[in-house]
């Protein structure tokens, strides 16, 4: 996430320092402490949280689990990491709902932090978690922050409960009220109460909050916070502890350009599990807040778990299946791949997946140069194909790539090299599904590995010794079936094949040679 990526930079580039090390001295623990400590506060992490951070960090290292590890290096990452974990909540919290429905959620935070369109992102995540949720539009006092939440509603396919037209007119607290019985009336399990926020914390707000809150009894209240805000995040955060009190935090605009000090003071600070993560403008970039990924992403050690369960929702396991047989007996098509490739968007934006992948740091430059266009570019050059062209990618003479490259705004040289990629790809993808292991551009044979396709060498028809009696016994030996494996042919220090009484095997003169020098009569 951008919000992390100069705190991940410093962390990484710190404990590259200790690669090669067999032993940590004191000076070297210290020396790394010193850099994670202003690599935390150049994050606007809070002061009291960083000093805590670093005293764990420091008596650990110096401990018996670094001094007796093979690779204190390693030992010193994990140190941190667990470290991390604890100061992001620990683990992951889920919401808890209503036994008898509807679930109130209330959702709290200044102006600006993102809480209107948080609203339809947790709705929509709601929807495919199975539930029916209703949005309340209690924030009366934003200009227009009314039929902000009707159109995101409209976004996320979800009900917006708004009798009052806003725009400083209307009651927010019987709004809210009033939302809850209409959720009970109509049979909805989840009230999502957007409220009102200010620029700064004012006594008004908080009570206006305040009154909402013992209006209609919420199981949760989410504390919204924008992760640009720096050491703001931590007085905000205890005045809405104190002002109204929340029992989750939702972290909303993590893809910014920002230092991310926020997500590790506020739950340590108020010892309020982080729920949930808004990365991107989407109504999709919503995500549970997991503190051990996150905190795996922090360090450079991947997420795979989310990359996981990305690639599971938006993948379907009967077409995947489909698509395996496609590969295995080569009819796999362009627009097979062009199905492929919709899928693979719909898990989100590229980078935002390959920044998932462990060591993506080391490919800062790759991934901040990768253009997502580029698959909406080669999505263009396919649809311009006819069906037969797709299908049959041979038949794309000349003319027909100038056609397509017009069709597509693209050029012929761009319509060549997808072919030439899709090609190279379709035949990689059957090697695989033989069984194989296909041969990479660039790099050689892979010992050991088969390979799907390659010619068998067959065996030689004749001797071609230059010995005259070796050639003649070993040709004799050729036509009556018992070929000879010799040492540097088989691998073998005695000449022995593949096993006795097969084809290749040791004849009896050899056995009874072997035994005769083992001893055994």
């Amino acid at each position: 996430m951008a919000a992390f990526a100069t705190l991940s930079d410093r962390l990484t580039a710190t404990f590259r320092n200790l690669r090669g090390k067999g032993k940590l001295t004191p000076a070297d623990v210290d020396g790394t402490v010193r850099e994670i400590r202003r690599a935390l506060l150049d994050a606007d992490v809070a002061l009291e949280v960083v000093k805590d951070f670093t005293g764990k960090v420091r008596e650990r290292a110096l401990g018996d689990e670094v001094n007796k590890a093979l690779n204190p290096a390693q030992q010193v990452v994990q140190i941190v990491n667990e470290e991390l974990v604890a100061i992001l909540g620990g683990r992951q919290r889920r919401l808890e709902f209503a036994k008898r429905p509807p679930t109130v959620i209330m959702l709290a935070g200044l102006q600006g932090a993102g809480k209107t369109t948080l609203a339809g992102k947790l709705a929509k995540w709601l929807v495919k978690e199975g539930h029916t949720p209703l949005l309340v539009a209690a924030d009366l006092q934003r200009p227009q922050a009314v039929q902000q939440l009707q159109v995101v509603g409209g976004q996320a396919g979800v009900p917006v409960f708004a009798p009052e037209p806003g725009n400083g007119k209307g009651n927010p607290v019987k709004v809210a009220k009033d939302g809850v019985k209409e959720a009970e009336r109509k049979l909805y399990d989840t009230v999502i109460v957007d409220t009102a926020g200010r620029l700064g914390i004012d006594a008004e707000m908080m009570k206006q909050a305040s009154d909402i809150r013992k209006a209609v009894d919420p199981d949760e209240v989410l504390f919204v916070i924008d992760a640009m805000i720096g050491q703001d995040a931590v007085t905000t955060a205890r005045a809405f502890q104190d002002g109204v009190d929340f029992t989750g935090v939702v972290l909303s605009k993590l893809d910014g350009d920002a230092r991310g000090g926020a997500a590790l003071s506020v739950a340590s600070v108020t010892g309020r599990p982080i729920m949930f993560a808004s990365t991107g403008e989407g109504l999709d970039d919503f995500e549970p807040f997991y503190p051990d990924r996150m905190a795996s992403r922090i360090l450079d050690l991947g997420d795979i778990l989310t990359l996981i369960e990305q690639a599971q929702q938006a993948f379907d396991e009967e077409e995947a299946r489909k698509t395996a047989e496609k590969f295995a007996t080569d009819s796999f098509t362009l627009d097979d791949f062009l199905k492929q490739m919709q899928q693979l968007k719909n898990m989100g934006p590229i980078k935002g997946m390959l920044g998932m992948l462990p060591g993506a740091r080391g490919m800062r430059e790759q991934l901040d140069n990768f253009d997502e266009r580029e698959i909406t570019r080669t999505e263009a050059i396919i649809q311009s194909m006819t069906l037969h062209e797709r299908t049959v990618p041979k038949v794309l003479n000349g003319s027909r790539r100038v056609r397509i490259a017009r069709g597509s705004g693209t050029t012929v040289t761009d319509v060549n090299q997808l072919v030439a990629r899709f090609e190279q790809a379709s035949k990689m993808m059957k090697t695989v599904a033989k069984g194989g292991v296909p041969q990479l551009p660039g790099m050689g044979p892979i010992p050991g590995a088969s390979y799907a396709g390659k010619k068998k060498v067959q065996p030689k028809k004749g001797s071609r010794s230059g010995n005259p009696a070796k050639r003649a016994a070993e040709n004799a030996a050729i036509v009556s079936g018992a070929k000879r494996a010799g040492a540097a042919a088989s691998g073998s220090g005695f000449g022995l094949g593949a096993g006795g009484g097969k084809a290749g095997g040791p004849t009896e003169e050899e056995l009874a040679a072997l035994q005769r020098l083992m001893g055994r009569r």
